[in-house]
């Protein structure tokens, strides 16, 4: 089993027989060990010894305690050696061991005598060992030698002591930052390595101080810095200042440009590329600034070294991606690279030309990479994939070259991943380009006949389904489904058969031919088929006559699924069998993962993308079971949707209160989850006092306080109010907890009996028209759209004034709306000009919505927008403009 480990690829075989370390053992290599005791040492043996010892340990192997105490000690003895490599290797061995408090003690005097030794190398390593297995309390008694260290004149003395002090900072701060004025010192070095070391250290004193970055940046940018990698480490803090800066300076004054500009006719390779990727990355770069790194990135694209071409490939790539005509001007170096040995940089060239090519230049290309693409591996074949997928977007007419292309390599040898992504971007090119259609779908017919990958042939047969009757002809795919029935597996039989009956239901004339089909399937094999076939072929209609199906039969059979499937499974869990049925109308349409009484510090959690996916559906039953058990709120009705949680303190306050808005069809109930932080403290009689005197279609119908309080024990006091039936009543409301707060004994824990009658200001609560919005998933939104139809929908245009960019203005009335994303349209391209955003969700009294935005900036920043919406109610559709125009 050990060869295996050692042995990297085939072409290292030889060099696997003759490794030093083939098939050691631990015990083997434990007993050798006792060697470090022997009265006259052998410094070769015994470096040699600690040697298996760093590789048996960097290979994962677990040292017991006992085993680990003994080789400690026995490595202890070899101090007594002179031999300056030997004593590396202790040093080394020392480190890896990491011991214990007690243990330290046996090594410190020696280390701290290393430490001032008069060879420079002892007292480099013995300050890297000391600092990785000291604690506080000693660090502070030799924290006056790493001081002296840091400003020595040996720079490999310096750089120990300077990396060293990287490390401690994570765990010692407060003793590292006491040596700003030495690190400082340390950054005027001429040695390289120290200037490096210097100021990444200096930089991670001061990273939380935004002005002392800034003002570290600003003097050393006037020419202090040496070394090419401090130059380096300058650049990157450069550019994290001018970025945090974006916001404060005037359009058109970018701190700090002239410094990353010069760096571009610095001596160094490094410097130089550096310098071009930080101006290639600034936020809202003109073509002007591009221009001259993008020239430096040029003259690097024919450099002889791997390295460099690799680097400049890859940052025009990602220039081509928002400035694609800045990179033209090097199509002509990187097509020469698109036959270089370097698989990688070919694959980059042919990216980014595919990125910049204008439409005339398509063919060209599609010759060049039909002969390169059988050279490269799969993973760089995806990004060459994704690359086509884009150009076709951007060139509709050239979508039969481009389909013909991504059909051939479907053909060829490949693995999932290669083969989803030619799937997906096939499927893409169908959506998108409807000329497209008919070829894509029959190239994806003749994958399937020949596909190894279950998955991709469910997915395709799924999205036949959808697509495939509304062709000029569908009759055409029938035999491809059918195919699959009698030669694939259980699962794409099934997926056969549901697509089989799409057809059957769609497409009245083929009902007849598809029933027939259906009833050949009921003797399968697989249960999950016959089932399938027998619940299309009842629901359809027995007799299988060209008739038209009922609407309500195509929605049962392949509508979309209006309720999450987490939500549904709770409700499917939790429903006890009685005479009333199962209702799926009644299963939450919303998962929520806000717990009902939530202390402050932990409602503080990230939202957006970096957000962890919501929860169960539980809250949401447990919301409504608790209302329903309160009898001032029990015939209220049916919940519509609760809030998430609405911070109404300050974080490290007294009392920590968040409020959840829980939306009826005739009333408001607000539930205050509080949280008593002082122990000395039991609070009683809890309840908010709230003045609706800015909300005028509000009026309060009951409320329940909150008997008690005590520390650390979250409770809930509710208040509720009436609104309009079925109105999207908006207002402003101020809080005021009131309470009496009672002394609590901390030895008896018993609170006195008087108290004394206080109050705490709580922040003001908005009701908004998003709260009576229910964010709804749809994933398919064209076909939700279409059978949504025309009927009441809503066309209006809007002025939004001017915004910083598209985004912010997306993001604006996303949030007014309080509608749920579809398909991925909240994120927009970086600098785009144009955005079409989709929205979906259930308006109060279960009214589907939805809504198409169509974004548009112009060069003065103004943002127009143009809203179409769709729904159930002519009402509803107006309300949604009028929500838009007020907002």
């Amino acid at each position: 089993m050990a060869q295996p480990l050692v042995k990297k690829d085939d072409d290292r075989d030889d060099e696997a027989e003759y490794s030093p370390f083939l098939g050691i053992e631990k015990g083997a290599v434990l007993q050798e060990a006792r060697v470090f005791n022997d009265p006259q040492l052998d410094a070769r043996r015994c470096s040699q010894v600690i040697t298996k010892l760093l590789y048996l340990l960097n290979q994962g192997e677990t040292f017991t305690k006992v085993e680990a105490t003994e080789v400690f000690f026995a490595v202890t003895k070899l101090f007594q050696s002179r031999d300056i490599g030997l004593r590396r290797m202790v040093y080394l061995m020392i480190k890896e061991l990491s011991p214990s408090a007690d243990e330290v003690i046996i090594v410190t005097s020696s280390l701290m005598k290393d430490m001032n030794s008069k060879t420079d190398m002892y007292r480099a390593n013995a300050i890297r060992v000391l600092c990785r297995i000291t604690d506080g309390t000693l660090l502070t008694q030799i924290e006056r030698y790493l001081k002296q260290a840091i400003v020595d004149k040996n720079p490999v003395v310096a750089s120990a002591a300077l990396v060293s002090g990287i490390h401690l900072l994570q765990t010692n701060p407060e003793i590292v930052k006491r040596w700003s004025n030495e690190v400082q010192e340390a950054v005027q070095s001429r040695a390289a390595l120290v200037q490096f070391h210097a100021l990444a250290l200096l930089h991670q004193i001061r990273q939380n101080d935004r002005l002392a970055v800034s003002k570290l940046v600003t003097s050393l940018t006037r020419g202090t810095v040496r070394s090419p990698l401090a130059q380096c480490l300058l650049i990157r803090y450069t550019s994290q200042v001018i970025r945090e800066s974006a916001g404060s300076t005037q359009a058109g004054d970018r701190p700090f440009y002239d410094y990353l500009e010069g760096c571009l006719r610095h001596k160094a390779e490094m410097v130089i590329f550096e310098a071009a990727r930080a101006i290639t990355e600034l936020h809202g770069v003109t073509n002007r600034e591009l221009t001259p790194a993008i020239t430096v990135l040029q003259l690097f694209l024919s450099s002889s070294k791997p390295v460099l071409r690799f680097a400049a490939v890859r940052t025009l790539n990602k220039v081509a991606m928002t400035h694609p005509m800045a990179v033209t001007n090097c199509n002509i170096d990187m097509e020469s690279l698109i036959s270089d040995q370097n698989r990688s940089i070919a694959t980059l060239a042919i990216t980014t030309l595919l990125k910049t090519g204008n439409e005339s230049s398509v063919d060209r290309l599609m010759k060049q990479i039909t002969n390169f693409m059988s050279d490269i591996a799969d993973e760089f074949k995806i990004v060459v994939v994704e690359a086509i997928r884009s150009l076709c977007l951007k060139f509709p007419l050239k979508y039969r070259a481009l389909m013909n292309f991504l059909s051939n390599i479907l053909r060829e040898e490949g693995g999932f991943e290669y083969k989803k992504a030619i799937v997906d971007s096939i499927v893409i090119l169908i959506r998108d380009i409807p000329e497209a259609k008919e070829s894509g779908l029959l190239h994806l017919c003749e994958f399937i006949e020949d596909c190894e990958f279950t998955y991709l042939s469910t997915q395709i047969l799924h999205f036949l389904g959808i697509e495939g009757p509304r062709t000029s002809d569908p009759s055409k795919y029938i035999r491809y489904i059918y195919n699959r029935v009698h030669l694939e597996n259980a699962t794409v039989r099934a997926s056969a058969v549901s697509t089989l009956a799409k057809f059957g239901a769609m497409v009245d004339s083929l009902k007849p031919r598809v029933f027939i089909l259906l009833r050949r399937c009921l003797f399968d094999s697989d249960d999950e088929v016959r089932d399938r076939a027998t619940l299309y072929l009842n629901t359809l209609g027995g007799d299988g006559s060209v008739v038209e199906t009922d609407q309500g039969v195509k929605d049962f059979l392949f509508g979309s699924l209006d309720v999450p499937l987490v939500n549904l499974e709770t409700s499917l869990k939790t429903y006890e069998a009685s005479e009333e049925p199962f209702d799926i109308n009644f299963v939450p349409k919303e998962v929520k993962s806000q717990p009902l009484a939530e202390k402050k510090a932990q409602s503080k959690k990230p939202t957006g993308l970096g957000a962890p996916p919501s929860g169960p559906a539980s809250t949401v039953d447990a919301y409504e079971r608790l209302l329903s058990s309160i009898p001032e709120f029990s015939n209220f009705g049916k919940l519509f949707k609760s809030s998430a949680a609405v911070e109404l303190t300050e974080a490290e306050t007294e009392y920590a209160v968040n409020v959840v808005k829980h939306i009826f069809d005739r009333h408001v109930v607000f539930q205050y989850n509080c949280t008593n932080t002082i122990p000395e403290q039991l609070l009683e009689n809890v309840i908010v006092a709230v003045d609706a005197s800015e909300a005028e279609d509000f009026i309060e119908a009951g409320s329940k306080p909150l008997r008690s309080l005590p520390y650390d024990t979250p409770g809930q006091t509710f208040l509720a109010f009436e609104k309009p039936e079925g109105v999207p009543a908006v207002g402003k409301f101020s809080n005021t907890l009131r309470f009496i707060v009672k002394e609590v004994d901390p030895t008896t824990g018993e609170a006195e009996e008087d108290g004394v009658e206080d109050e705490y200001q709580l922040e003001d609560l908005e009701v908004v028209a998003a709260d009576y919005i229910l964010k709804e998933q749809v994933f398919n939104f064209r076909n939700a759209w279409e059978n949504m139809g025309p009927d009441f929908e809503r066309v209006d245009e809007y002025g939004l004034g001017q915004r910083e960019s598209l985004n912010e203005a997306v993001t604006a009335v996303i949030n007014l709306l309080g509608m749920q994303p579809c398909e991925g349209t909240e994120v927009i391209a970086s600098n785009s000009r144009s955005h079409t955003c989709l929205l979906s969700g259930v308006y109060i009294g279960n009214v589907k919505v939805l809504v198409r935005l169509s974004f548009g900036i112009d060069s003065s920043k103004e943002v127009a927008m143009k809203l179409a919406v769709r729904s159930e109610d002519g009402t509803v559709s107006d309300a949604i403009h009028e929500i838009v125009a007020s907002g």
